[in-house]
């Protein structure tokens, strides 16, 4: 046995532990701290937590650059959002030197006001030299300016025109770049989705069936969102920060490479505190999206199972879950907002040391006639705005490590193994192999002989379940398949579906291969209908019409007269335009039930496959149901999935199955005669005193049994007392009275690959 197989051993003792001694305590129900461990221990991340373990390390690189790569297909639109954002950086970066020109004219303006007019600004130079004030000076040397003139107004307009001028023109571009990159960023998200829901489409049901839904739903919605949110935002941000960085480096070194080198010591320091902080961040925010993941599978669950834990008194039990993952929901939120919060703060710290070493470098080097006033002033903006560009890199790093966290999980969706294509796919694609099995159609009309021919399959290489399965339904006829939970009933029927492709042997209908049928041909002449009924949003109509688009209004109605769904739709305000809500939460579970019967009766299949159709409605619609059902199976050919053996006594052939065993098959009088393993579960269903744990373990020998080895089984659950019909053997001697408390069926023991039971 494998660890995990040991594991889950484990958690189903814990919660049957549990489970006992909640029968002696009412509702002080008490799971210790050691079930707990047990029990999460027992399952992996999927089944627990809502969130798959990483199957590989994560890698930021990798996935940002798979992520950017997605944009491939709109090469066009970045490369003309890059040179808007160019455009616009051009502007930016030109104008604080313009405006240090205009300082200048203040600046020089306000001096020459107080020099004499008719002298040359050498002159007035050299006779401050001449007077001792080398300084003032050495400081007016640096600037350009007419003695006696004061400020030149128009020039002083002109250029502050030129600025504002320049601002408004590059906020234009970048509101233009904006509309263009939210309109590829749509597009990549619209085609990220259609991506998920095509994946989706083509992934084994062996993927659901060890994956919380509330997980699949967070990957495709709010990963999505949060992908789409970073790349709108940070993306544009970044390239803008990037070349505006660029830009302004340029112009810092033209100004003056002494101040240049002082602004570019922030550059070090800023990165060897993104590096760190980031690389944390990184695996924080991958912590916080999969706790959301995981609070999110709980809340469906919840709501799910509303009714189910509210009849259990389960709700304290619900909320402590609940308590725990949104805890650690706000733990790893926390961690992941304290780190990446640090960065703005340190960023600052930076950006002020250099607005010192800038101030006074600036201001010795004025006062030496080095710089011009406007020049420093222009450097000083120019400071401010390369500081600006480098916290916006820090703060967009944050979204962008979030949405590379959350395109991680979308990628892992994307990457998940796929059923194997059909072979009509794969001689389209050419990867046919032509010395295998070819694609095949069906003959016209079909009629439904389905053939087993010495079938194996397991939901896991080392747990066979059915090794060597062999049987036939001849077109018309009735298949009934009763035995216990996990005996590999609905197993059987998903073989015929499709829904998992068997290890060996061969099933055929019509005497072909159903694995050369392309998968929407073979299901196009199966009609099912299931324990659990499924209506989609929309009106009762439009639910019946699920089973055939092109129906007519008056085929939709015949079919629904023909299962009874017409008697109580007049009786509802609208009719059949009446809105299924919250899957059929404002009908009954009968009528919901009977919608679904409807719903196959229109599809008008070849193949009919009913699992435990009628056992959620009540006992008079149960009559319709089955007179419907009669009605339907007329010339079809049916399996029918049982645990009320009242049922399928008109069955034509009744198949008895244990672990994957068909122990025994006949009809309903040939197996009670026999007194073998149908006759046990006939009478333990009528039979108030019988142990039906008891029933979980081997059946007698039945007759005509085909050797098929399997484990783990489960009780067939009691269903309602019907009249019984047929011949019962009479039973002789005492007949044994019933003493003590009813035996309690206990929970099935699950699968050990983790795969819910069937």
């Amino acid at each position: 046995m494998s660890a995990d197989g040991a594991n889950r051993k484990r958690g189903r003792r814990a919660l049957r532990a549990a489970d006992r001694r909640a029968e002696g305590a009412g509702d002080a129900v008490v799971i210790t701290d050691e079930e707990i461990t047990e029990l999460q221990d027992s399952v992996g991340p999927d089944e627990w937590g809502g969130n798959a373990a990483p199957r590989r390390a994560k890698a930021f690189w990798p996935s940002a650059k798979r992520l950017f790569a997605t944009f491939g297909p709109e090469k066009a639109g970045m490369t003309l959002v890059v040179l808007l954002v160019v455009v616009a950086v051009v502007f930016n970066v030109w104008a604080p030197a313009i405006l240090g020109d205009a300082m200048n004219v203040i600046f020089g303006g306000l001096v020459s006001a107080q020099m004499p007019a008719g002298m040359t600004s050498e002159q007035v130079i050299d006779g401050l030299r001449a007077t001792g004030q080398a300084q003032a000076a050495d400081m007016l040397s640096g600037m350009d300016f007419v003695p006696g003139q004061g400020i030149d107004f128009a020039e002083l307009a002109r250029l502050i025109l030129i600025v504002l001028g320049m601002y408004v023109v590059a906020q234009l571009f970048m509101w233009l770049q904006g509309r263009v990159l939210n309109d590829i960023v749509m597009r990549v998200v619209y085609r990220l989705r259609q991506d998920i829901e095509a994946k989706v489409n083509r992934l084994p049901l062996s993927y659901f069936d060890t994956r919380q839904r509330g997980d699949l739903l967070s990957r495709t919605t709010n990963d999505v969102d949060n992908v789409q949110q970073a790349m709108q935002q940070a993306f544009a941000t970044l390239v803008y920060s990037a070349l505006t960085i660029i830009g302004i480096v340029i112009m810092m070194f033209w100004l003056s490479w002494q101040l240049a080198l002082i602004a570019l010591i922030a550059l070090p320091l800023s990165g060897v505190a993104v590096g760190i902080i980031g690389s944390k961040s990184q695996k924080l925010f991958t912590a916080q999206w999969k706790n959301t993941g995981r609070l999110n599978g709980h809340i469906e669950e919840s709501f799910t199972g509303h009714e189910l834990v509210t009849a259990f008194g389960r709700q304290a039990d619900m909320g402590a879950r609940f308590d725990e993952r949104n805890e650690e929901l706000y733990e790893a939120s926390f961690r992941a907002q304290f780190y990446s919060g640090m960065i703005m703060p340190i960023m600052q710290w930076v950006n002020y040391l250099g607005y010192v070493g800038i101030a006074v470098v600036g201001g010795l080097r004025v006062a030496t006639g080095q710089m011009t006033l406007g020049a420093v002033t222009a450097f000083i903006q120019y400071s401010r705005e390369f500081n600006q560009p480098l916290g916006q890199v820090a703060g967009m790093s944050n979204m962008l490590i979030s949405g590379v966290a959350s395109a991680e999980r979308i990628f892992e969706l994307l990457d998940a193994e796929e059923q194997e294509p059909d072979l009509a796919d794969q001689e389209r694609a050419g990867t046919l192999d032509p010395s295998g099995r070819q694609p095949t159609d069906l003959a016209q009309p079909v009629l439904g002989r389905i053939e087993f021919d010495h079938v194996a399959f397991s939901y896991t290489p080392e747990k066979p379940l059915i090794t060597d399965l062999s049987l036939t339904a001849e077109p018309g006829q009735t298949i009934a398949i009763v035995g216990p939970t996990g005996a590999g009933k609905t197993t059987l029927v998903n073989l015929i579906m499709r829904f998992y492709e068997i290890d060996a042997g061969a099933i055929r209908l019509d005497g072909v291969d159903i694995r050369s049928l392309e998968r929407g041909v073979l299901r196009g002449q199966v009609g099912m209908v299931l324990q659990d009924a499924v209506l989609f949003g929309g009106t009762i109509r439009e639910n019946i019409r699920y089973g055939r688009l092109d129906a007519t209004d008056e085929e939709v109605v015949a079919a629904a007269r023909a299962t009874f769904v017409d008697r109580f739709v007049h009786t509802l305000p609208d009719g059949y335009d009446t809105v299924i809500e919250d899957e059929g939460a404002n009908i009954s579970a009968g009528e919901r039930q009977l919608i679904t019967i409807a719903r196959a009766f229109l599809a008008d299949p070849a193949l009919l496959i009913l699992d435990e159709a009628t056992s959620s409605v009540d006992t008079r619609t149960e009559v319709l149901v089955q007179e419907a059902m009669a009605a339907l199976r007329t010339d079809r050919t049916s399996f029918v999935i049982a645990h009320r053996l009242s049922t399928i006594r008109a069955a034509d052939v009744i198949l008895v199955m244990e672990h994957g065993d068909i122990v025994e098959q006949g009809s309903h009088d040939r197996l009670l005669a026999a007194g073998g393993a149908y006759h046990r579960l006939y009478m333990s269903q009528f039979t108030s005193g019988v142990d039906l744990d008891a029933e979980a373990g081997p059946l007698s020998p039945g007759t005509g049994a085909i050797p098929v080895s399997g484990e783990g089984a489960d009780p067939v659950g009691a269903g309602p007392v019907p009249v019984v019909t047929g011949p019962v053997p009479v039973v002789t001697g005492p007949v044994p009275v019933a003493t003590g408390p009813v035996p309690r069926v206990t929970d099935p023991e699950p699968d050990e690959s983790g795969i819910r039971d069937r």
